[in-house]
C-alpha cells in the first residue's frame, strides 16, 4: 500500500464497528506493539447515536444499523454523512503535509464498511484500504463496471472469519465479488481465517502491519 519510499510521511486510519464501548480504544491498543515511528495512527470514535437493530438505543455507530441480512434497508444519509467526516479528517491531515496517495483507511465490522465506501467515494487518491469482518454500504448504489474514480486502482486488502455469527461470510464473499467489478481486480486480496468469529486475532493484525510495507 505505501508506495515508492516507506519513510515518507504516511497515515493510517482506523475505525471500530458500532456497539464499541469496551474497545473503542482497542485498535490504538492493538497496534501499540507493532506501529512504526514513521507512520501516524488515527483512530476516530463513531459518535453516540440510537441503533434501530438495537430497540433504538444509543450506542457508538458511524451510522444506523436497521437489519443483518444482505437486502436489508440501509441509512443511505448517515451513511455519506459518516464518509464525509472521514474525507474531512483525510483533509486536516493533507493540510497537514501528509499527501492522500500515502494515507490508509482501516476498519473493523462498520468501521472497515465506512472505510470501503469512503475509499470508493472520495475523489481523493489514497493509498489503500483494509477492510476487516465488513461489507460494502449501499452495494446497489455503484455501477455494475470500474467506477470512474481516482481510486480505480487502489489496493484493498479484505480479511474475515468463516464462523462470523454477526456479520457471515457471505457479506465478505459478495463484497469481494462487487469490489472485483469495480476497481482493479488484481488489487484486491480477501483472507479468510478459519475459525474466526466476529473478531480479529493476531495474524490479521500483523498481515494488516505487513500490508503498510508493500
Amino acid at each position: 500500500f505505501v508506495g515508492d519510499n516507506v519513510f515518507s510521511p504516511m497515515c493510517g486510519y482506523r475505525s471500530h464497528g458500532f456497539n464499541n464501548f469496551s474497545t473503542r480504544h482497542g485498535w490504538a491498543e492493538a497496534f501499540a506493539g507493532i506501529r512504526s515511528s514513521h507512520i501516524k495512527y488515527i483512530c476516530p470514535h463513531a459518535p453516540i447515536m440510537p441503533v434501530t437493530l438495537n430497540m433504538n438505543m444509543a450506542m457508538p455507530s458511524w451510522f444506523d444499523i436497521i437489519g443483518l441480512s444482505p437486502d436489508s434497508q440501509e441509512d443511505e444519509s448517515g451513511i455519506k454523512q459518516a464518509a464525509e467526516n472521514v474525507k474531512a479528517l483525510i483533509d486536516q491531515e493533507v493540510k497537514n503535509g501528509i499527501p492522500s496517495n500515502r494515507i490508509i483507511l482501516g476498519g473493523f465490522s462498520q468501521g472497515g464498511a465506512l472505510s470501503l465506501y469512503t475509499a470508493l467515494t472520495t475523489q481523493q487518491k489514497l493509498a489503500g484500504v483494509t477492510a476487516l469482518s465488513c461489507w460494502l454500504p449501499l452495494r446497489g448504489s455503484f455501477p455494475q463496471g470500474p467506477i470512474n474514480s481516482t481510486n480505480r486502482d487502489i489496493s484493498v486488502l479484505q480479511c474475515h472469519g468463516d464462523c462470523d455469527p454477526l456479520v457471515p461470510l457471505m457479506f465478505g464473499s459478495l463484497t469481494v465479488e462487487k469490489l472485483k467489478t469495480l476497481i482493479n481486480p488484481s488489487n484486491v486480496t480477501f483472507k479468510i481465517y478459519e475459525g474466526m468469529m466476529h473478531s480479529s486475532c493476531q495474524q490479521v493484525v500483523l498481515k494488516c502491519f505487513a500490508n503498510t510495507y508493500q
